[in-house]
């Protein structure tokens, strides 16, 4: 079998092919009539380290025919249409669910909660998928998702929408990450590029009928139906991928693909033990804990009794750090984490760190220029209505989306990925440039809206290959948590983004204000930092007004700052990644890919 020896090892999803008889009714017609999964899932990966969930799912590859295939890509589109239709109508809610608490400063706590849970989330999610099954880890994602809109929807404080935050975003990260899992599992490596924008194909339609569906609900209804209408919106999309994947496992069943490995009988306790370490739940409540105890604190310290020096504050954050310390101790440790939760090992490749590193620092621009708080400033500063600011912090979104189907197309006829990370990274650069330059009020829409473009226009390409660098690296066993590791270092990038621009922007607008505002508003200049309906209420021109806007520009000009200075390091990451000949890679069915 040709291999790629780069010192990354065997590509994703080598299998081991052997000839094996189907019964003819139901085998003739299959994808891969010939192969039978034998528990190789690459040459260094032996029989006893395939996890139930992986032979599950290499034995219904073996079963897929066109038409259920198509109806399966079908049904993920489906679904990624909901999720992203949802995405691009909630994000304009959240600045009037936080407003209606007088707890608009607050977003940015809520964006912490929700990244950090999308990033912790993110390889358990995959270990479910590899224990357990696909279709069994969609099953959660779906029910934690639909619990996370019913508490939004039913929250009556700031705390109770924050923790549903928790749920909300592990559903969603699960649905994000299984979606490109499945299609790892079912297309070749040059080939995946391409597959893997299915689930943002959407957003070229979504980002422009997302925001009016918010200012229709924000107008007729309320923000409470804005979030619950999805419980019932998203469980109805899943179910033909839902059918589908539960019918072509039972079809392996039948043709005995699946041999499932034989436990001897034991106790609740010892399956439980056997559960707790195939999850790396220790590993899980560790990094969750560390990267909640350090971030979150960033954003209260500002609000918080005698600020940095308060004690709870302080308490949280040298508990995080140690967390953070004892981290790579519990997943290094044999007897502590035999199936670990992040595969650390595989950042030894220099591809993996770089391409991890990378994207680390670009998402961290992202929510430093862009989100939470640029939906705000664009109302507060430019004076945007509801819908015309949505549909421009979503630009990103839609232009983001048109350049990944484009560098998917010259990655599988160019057969190389770097040289448009190197390229994408500088367009990002660019756009974040042109932002601190027109960021004055009174910028012309266009001069708001290019920046916007060419951002977007970075990310699609830096995204894309980055993610197909690192997944050529690993075998079929570890494909999930490889994705994951790609996951979950951009949410973390951006959970740390967040949490500093957060803790900016409640330091510096509440003193502005104060310095700012005339004497007879100043009682209500923390109303004003609190509930952004209130300071939408002076009109353009006004000296309070004025005063806000000021407050806002000189704030949002060190997030600016920021989100360029951390771009610096994209280029030179890029560069450091390996230059894959793609069809020279051994692809998922054990051959060379071919274009």
């Amino acid at each position: 079998m040709p291999q790629i020896d780069v010192r990354s090892g065997p590509s994703y999803g080598t299998i081991d092919p052997d000839p094996m008889e189907h019964p003819a009714d139901e085998g003739e017609h299959l994808l891969h009539p010939g192969y039978e999964t034998d528990g190789h899932a690459s040459d260094s990966t032996s029989e006893d380290s395939i996890q139930e969930g992986v032979r599950k799912i290499e034995a219904i590859n073996l079963t897929w025919t066109t038409k259920s295939l198509i109806i399966a890509y079908f049904s993920i589109f489906l679904m990624a249409f909901c999720t992203s239709l949802e995405s691009q109508t909630t994000i304009s809610l959240s600045a009037y669910a936080t407003s209606a608490f007088s707890k608009h400063s607050l977003i940015s706590t809520v964006m912490v909660i929700q990244n950090v849970v999308l990033a912790v989330v993110k390889p358990p999610m995959a270990k479910i998928a590899d224990v357990f099954g696909r279709f069994e880890a969609f099953c959660v994602s779906i029910l934690i998702y639909v619990l996370g809109y019913i508490q939004m929807a039913a929250s009556n404080n700031v705390q109770t929408y924050a923790s549903a935050q928790i749920f909300y975003s592990a559903g969603s990260t699960g649905l994000q990450i299984l979606q490109q899992v499945f299609i790892a599992d079912s297309s070749s490596l040059l080939n995946r590029a391409l597959f893997a924008l299915l689930p943002e194909l959407p957003f070229l339609v979504t980002v422009w009928i997302g925001p009016s569906i918010a200012d229709s609900v924000l107008h007729n209804l309320s923000w409470r139906w804005g979030y619950g209408m999805w419980s019932v919106i998203l469980p109805a999309s899943f179910l033909p991928l839902a059918l589908s994947l539960l019918l072509n496992q039972r079809k392996a069943r039948r043709l005995n693909l699946i041999k499932t490995k034989v436990h001897r009988r034991t106790g609740f306790v010892a399956r439980a033990r056997r559960t707790w370490y195939d999850l790396d739940m220790g590993g899980l409540i560790i990094l969750s804990a560390a990267v909640i105890l350090i971030l979150v604190p960033l954003t209260l310290a500002a609000n918080a009794k005698d600020g940095w020096t308060n004690n709870s504050i302080v308490t949280m954050i040298a508990v995080g750090v140690l967390c953070l310390i004892a981290l790579p101790a519990w997943e290094t440790s044999k007897r502590l984490a035999p199936r670990p939760l992040l595969s650390l090992h595989l950042l030894k490749q220099r591809t993996v760190l770089a391409g991890c590193t990378l994207i680390f620092w670009y998402f961290m621009a992202y929510f430093f220029a862009i989100q939470p708080y640029l939906y705000s400033y664009l109302q507060v500063v430019q004076d945007f209505e509801v819908s015309t600011a949505g549909r421009v912090t979503q630009t990103f979104a839609f232009m983001s989306t048109i350049s990944a189907f484009a560098v998917s197309l010259l990655i599988k006829y160019t057969r190389r990925y770097r040289i448009y990370a190197t390229g994408g990274s500088a367009v990002y650069m660019l756009g974040f440039l042109l932002m601190y330059l027109f960021r004055q009020e009174g910028s012309s829409y266009a001069q708001i809206l290019i920046p916007q473009i060419l951002v977007g226009l970075g990310g699609g390409l830096v995204n894309v290959p980055v993610q197909l660098g690192i997944q050529a690296a690993a075998s079929h066993q570890e494909v999930a948590a490889a994705t994951a590791m790609f996951l979950t270092c951009m949410e973390m990038g951006g959970a740390v983004g967040a949490a500093i621009s957060g803790a900016i922007w409640t330091h510096n607008i509440p003193r502005k204000l104060e310095r700012y505002l005339p004497e007879a508003e100043r009682p209500f200049a923390k109303e004003i930092f609190g509930k952004l309906t209130k300071a939408l209420e002076y009109p353009m021109g006004s000296p309070a007004r004025i005063a806000i806007n000021r407050s806002y520009q000189e704030t949002m000009n060190k997030l600016l700052i920021l989100a360029l200075v951390v771009t610096l390091p994209l280029i030179p990451l890029s560069l450091l990644m390996d230059n894959y000949k793609l069809d020279k890679v051994v692809g998922l069915r054990g051959v060379e890919t071919e274009g």
